[in-house]
């Protein structure tokens, strides 16, 4: 009987031990919690899809009065991953978890005519909240979504 308590006990811990992070829902933007900057570019919601080894990022933003849709598919095992960037452009990304596996960073790169760019997303919980902190060449922001 003891044997069977601590096999128990074990894979409960383990299991709790290596469990990751669920960022799955419908989100959206809290600007009183952000810090966006000047050129402020997030997205008003997102929708992410999280199963297993895979997620999703359904980004919905305005532009120019008109509601704009993107979506990024991604591996969660540090696999590089492709999906569609502005103009016919790729961005190729690779989504690894922290150690503890409480948060997710995925690191993106895309050509421009001015050469290669670098992008970096930490996704985290706060309490109830979703925060992204991004950074891109000099500029960084945080993003705090609110779970509709």
């Amino acid at each position: 009987m003891k044997k069977i308590v601590f096999l128990l006990s074990a894979v409960f811990f383990s299991t709790m031990l290596f469990a990751q992070t669920d960022f799955s829902g419908t989100w959206k933007l809290n600007t009183s919690k952000s810090k966006l900057g000047e050129r402020n570019f997030a997205p008003k919601s997102i929708v992410i899809a999280q199963k297993g080894n895979e997620m999703s990022v359904e980004r919905h933003n305005e532009w120019q009065g008109e509601e704009r849709v993107s979506t990024s598919k991604f591996t969660l095992d540090g696999k590089e991953c492709i999906n569609p960037g502005f103009r016919d452009s790729e961005i190729k990304s690779t989504a690894v978890w922290s150690g503890d596996k409480k948060s997710l960073t995925i690191t993106s790169k895309f050509e421009t005519p001015n050469g290669e760019m670098n992008m970096k997303a930490v996704y985290k919980m706060d309490g109830k909240n979703l925060v992204i902190e991004n950074s891109f060449g000099e500029r960084s922001t945080t993003q705090v979504f609110d779970k509709k």
